[in-house]
């Protein structure tokens, strides 16, 4: 029985990018990684959009547009960064997308240590009336 809302899904992702890692290691530019990862889940069967754009909304307008790295069966935002420390900052990018386009579930993904680092992220504020699977 699946642990983690979207367990089935969140695993092909990380397993995607563990394949990308081990081939490529750490020290490459974020858009190498993106581009590869992009090879990996079209072979994983996995629909996804890449640089998925988003409108970003403030009081009913629409006042922006953000892009997220990955955007996975509809329902899963991937964040992918390239870089030697993973800060806090990274990590409330990651969940204000999962708060403004009411997703329940979130990856961060960072390719820049010697080590795969990702983490799984849940919005707390997730509302499941304003749901509905987004196309993709």
């Amino acid at each position: 029985m699946a642990q983690f809302k979207y367990e089935d899904i969140t695993k092909k992702i990380i397993g995607a990018a563990m394949k990308v890692h081990a081939a490529l290691g750490n020290g490459f530019q974020e858009v190498i990684y993106q581009r590869a990862l992009e090879i990996e889940l079209s072979k994983g069967q996995l629909g996804f959009v890449r640089e998925f754009s988003m409108p970003i909304f403030y009081d009913g307008k629409q006042i922006g547009e953000r892009r997220v790295d990955f955007f996975v069966e509809g329902l899963i935002s991937v964040e992918l960064k390239a870089i030697t420390l993973l800060e806090p900052v990274h990590f409330a990018q990651a969940r204000n997308y999962l708060e403004a386009y009411n997703l329940e579930v979130g990856l961060l993904i960072n390719f820049g240590t010697g080590s795969l680092e990702f983490k799984r992220l849940e919005n707390p504020k997730y509302n499941p009336n304003l749901a509905s699977k987004k196309s993709i």
